[in-house]
């Protein structure tokens, strides 16, 4: 499974911004979708999961401002950051599993793409 991630860019605070992840596997097919986040020298944050029915959590620090979602049709995974604050600057990675949990777990996630920038400045 190939993921290709797009969208990161500079914004500043308070802004928005959309992540999309294109997967070479059928979205519909994937039981498990998730973002994750990562600053240099720190550990992978999960950030946000969608299962295959749809079911969606979100780490403590994003609820409210951010919504994942997920296009059949197109194969492609996206999340909606509102609201954006200096610390939500991190490469954004996306990833995919097919195992019986969804949860912010980056060990239970087997396929990850290569990443996207963002960076919250003013």
């Amino acid at each position: 499974v190939q993921l290709v991630e797009s969208g990161g860019t500079s914004v500043q605070p308070g802004g928005s911004l959309r992540l999309s992840c294109a997967s070479s596997q059928s979205t519909a097919m994937t039981y498990c979708m998730a973002w994750f986040r990562q600053v240099p020298g720190k550990e992978r944050e999960g950030v946000a999961t969608i299962g295959n029915a749809r079911t969606t959590t979100y780490a403590d620090s994003v609820k409210g401002r951010f919504t994942i979602s997920k296009d059949d049709a197109r194969n492609t995974l996206s999340l909606q950051m509102n609201s954006l604050t200096p610390e939500d600057t991190a490469m954004y990675f996306c990833a995919a599993h097919d195992s019986l949990r969804c949860r912010l777990v980056s060990d239970d996630f087997r396929y990850w793409g290569q990443g996207t920038q963002v960076t919250v400045s003013s």
